[in-house]
């Protein structure tokens, strides 16, 4: 099975340094993942929006705490994973392939925990939904900003066992962030195999916790 995520549409420039982050605790995430798609990418903003007003006396570790389990809900992390290393995760044992989905996960909270540090009036706008070819769903939404004009942030949703789940986000609606990350971790992994991967991606999360 080929688990390269289909592009909607062709691609324009990536917009670096932003992805959907998940939302904690405003809905339990299991019941998230067992939403519609458009509720779960819905429930995720408003509880992103949540955790953005509160970021200053949570600091990086609350957020950390607080994005973690709403991520595991509402994200297919082992997923992501399998995408973001590629054709290489078919040759790797069960216990890199173990290995990797935790650091990958950790680094993906880590990562959102870092970057939304605070809020600016910022809300979030869901445009539609979409059926594609492979029974996938395209969420489409928009991040708006003050005095700023809106990102396009779309959410690839998979079914897995009767719950919907994110499986790749779209920046500026067109580009996959795990196409991006899949070209990084290919030069990691062909100069060190999984345990350089792992390693890279444990060292990145211990920067971004330093806030």
């Amino acid at each position: 099975m080929d688990d390269r995520p289909p592009m909607p549409r062709p691609s324009r420039r990536l917009l670096l340094g932003l992805m959907a982050a998940a939302a904690p605790g405003l809905a339990p995430a299991r019941s998230m993942a067992q939403s519609n798609p458009a509720s779960v990418v819905e429930g995720f903003h408003a509880t992103l929006i949540d955790l953005m007003r509160q970021a200053r006396a949570l600091g990086v570790r609350g957020r950390f705490d607080r994005l973690r389990p709403a991520m595991e809900g509402a994200f297919d992390l082992a997923a992501m994973t399998r995408i973001a290393v590629g054709p290489a995760w078919a040759r790797m044992a069960p216990a890199e392939q173990q290995a990797l989905v935790q650091a990958f996960s950790e680094w993906s909270v880590a990562t959102y925990a870092n970057r939304f540090n605070g809020f600016s009036g910022e809300s979030f706008t869901t445009a539609g939904e979409s059926t594609l070819q492979n029974g996938d769903r395209l969420v489409r939404t928009s991040l708006n900003r003050v005095n700023d004009a809106p990102v396009a942030l779309n959410y690839l949703m998979r079914n897995a066992g009767g719950a919907w789940r994110i499986v790749d986000v779209y920046l500026t609606g067109t580009i996959s962030e795990l196409a991006s990350r899949r070209s990084e971790f290919a030069g990691l992994l062909q100069s060190g195999g999984s345990e350089r991967l792992v390693a890279d991606l444990r060292r990145q999360t211990a920067e971004l916790m330093r806030g």
